[in-house]
């Protein structure tokens, strides 16, 4: 059955991409957790689909084939925009970060775009739910270079993100730069974001960011043992929905979540 299975090329991207959001996504997630904004990652889901519905119209205009070529770069640009102008907000302190969140948090605008180019809202059901089986080539790279540097920001500057996260004014206080650390966690979760769409979707994608932290949460008191468990878990639980989902026709990105609320819910 695995040997079947890891033979094909397209289920050994998948098998790719899965580890590497699993890894990454908690990453980000306990830092999120951390401050506080566990439904951040929900609300530049919704943000992203603009950007995918914006690639698609400029890839239609473009006479690019398949129009939903730019779709992955133009979320990847968008939502990145979009978590920036989020903590532009929050830090001007006009208005609450949640408040914030929410004005950018409904992407009604993406279904106008797609109509634009000529599609439907079926065609955002592979970014809303995840289509994980049909990883191409380039998503692959995309997911590789993108999951490697939410890795080398995650853990490389886990001490200054920790002190932001657990106190910022204590942070401010010990010299850190914490505004540009707070642009900094916000990219980086609108780059996991991106890189998790493909796996579980955006309607889905906080659930791989927050559940495996919430579970490690329970059987550990420590940040750093919290962050790396975290990160076993997602690899466990995205690895065992794609298996799963092999001999079940069942949507993997709902299954990954499913499996994931499960263990959290036995633990």
């Amino acid at each position: 059955f695995v040997s079947d299975m890891l033979a094909s090329p397209l289920i050994q991207r998948a098998f790719i991409v899965a580890v590497l959001v699993g890894l990454a996504a908690p990453v980000v997630g306990t830092y999120l957790v951390q401050r506080g904004l566990a439904l951040l990652g929900d609300g530049i889901g919704h943000i992203a689909l603009t950007g995918i519905a914006l690639g698609w119209l400029a890839g239609a205009a473009a006479n690019v084939t398949p129009h939903d070529a730019w779709a992955v770069p133009g979320a990847i640009l968008i939502s990145v925009l979009g978590a920036v102008m989020i903590e532009v907000i929050r830090a001007n302190g006009r208005t609450r970060g949640d408040v914030a969140l929410a004005i950018l948090f409904y992407g009604g605008i993406a279904v106008i775009l797609i109509s634009l180019a000529g599609g439907t809202t079926t065609n955002l059901n592979s970014y809303l739910f995840g289509s994980i089986s049909t990883v191409s080539v380039s998503d692959a790279w995309f997911t590789i270079a993108l999951a490697t540097l939410v890795l080398l920001v995650g853990l490389g500057l886990r001490g200054p993100l920790f002190a932001l996260c657990h106190d910022e004014e204590f942070a401010h206080a010990c010299g850190l730069p914490t505004g540009a650390l707070n642009v900094l966690v916000a990219v980086v979760a609108a780059l996991t974001v991106s890189v998790s769409m493909r796996v579980v979707g955006a309607l889905l994608v906080s659930a791989v960011m927050i559940v495996p932290v919430a579970i490690a949460q329970l059987v550990s008191h420590s940040f750093a043992r919290t962050m790396y468990l975290a990160m076993g878990l997602g690899v466990v639980a995205c690895v065992s929905g794609l298996t799963i989902t092999y001999r079940v026709e069942v949507s993997p990105g709902a299954m990954i979540v499913v499996l994931l609320v499960g263990g959290y819910a036995v633990v």
